[in-house]
C-alpha cells in the first residue's frame, strides 16, 4: 500500500555517466535522494525545515535493482513513495522510467529519524500529522 507518492524528472548530466555513457550506478541513490526531497517538499515539510528543527534523517539501508542504464541527455522520471511508517522508521521506495516509461531502476531506502546528536527519536508531530491526513483520505 502507497502512503504518499511524488514524482519528479531529471535531465541526465554528462557528469552523471561513465566511460560506458550510462549512468554510473551510485548516481541513483542520488537520484532516490532528489525524489525523496521534493516528496517531503511536497508534503510542506522540506528537509531544509526538519534540520532546524533539529531533526534528521540518515539512511540505514539502501536496495538499487538495475534493469537499464539511463544515457547522457536523457529525461527521467523519478517517482517516490512512502510506502512505511513504523515508530521511528520510514521506507521510500523508488521507480525511475526513461521517457517511453520503461523501467531503468527500482530500490528502496530506510530512513531513522535521528536528533542532530545521532541519537533516535521520535519522529516530529508534524509528520506524522501529515501521513495520518493521507492515510484517511
Amino acid at each position: 500500500m502507497v502512503l504518499i507518492e511524488g514524482k519528479i524528472k531529471i535531465r541526465v548530466s554528462y557528469a552523471d555517466t561513465d566511460q560506458m555513457g550510462v549512468v554510473y550506478y551510485a548516481r541513483y541513490l542520488e537520484y532516490f535522494e532528489r525524489g525523496r526531497n521534493e516528496l517531503f517538499r511536497e508534503l510542506g515539510l522540506p528537509y531544509c525545515e526538519l534540520e532546524n528543527q533539529g531533526i534528521m534523517l540518515p539512511a540505514i539501508e539502501a536496495h538499487c535493482e538495475y534493469k537499464r542504464g539511463a544515457k547522457y541527455d536523457e529525461v527521467i522520471t523519478v517517482k517516490t513513495f512512502l510506502k512505511k511508517f513504523q515508530g521511528v522508521r520510514i521506507r521510500m521506495d523508488y521507480e525511475i522510467f526513461d521517457e517511453e516509461n520503461t523501467p531503468l531502476v527500482t530500490g528502496y531506502t530506510v530512513h531513522t529519524f535521528v536528533n542532530t546528536q545521532g541519537k533516535v527519536m521520535k519522529p516530529p508531530k508534524n509528520f506524522i500529522k501529515i501521513v495520518k491526513e493521507v492515510e484517511n483520505e
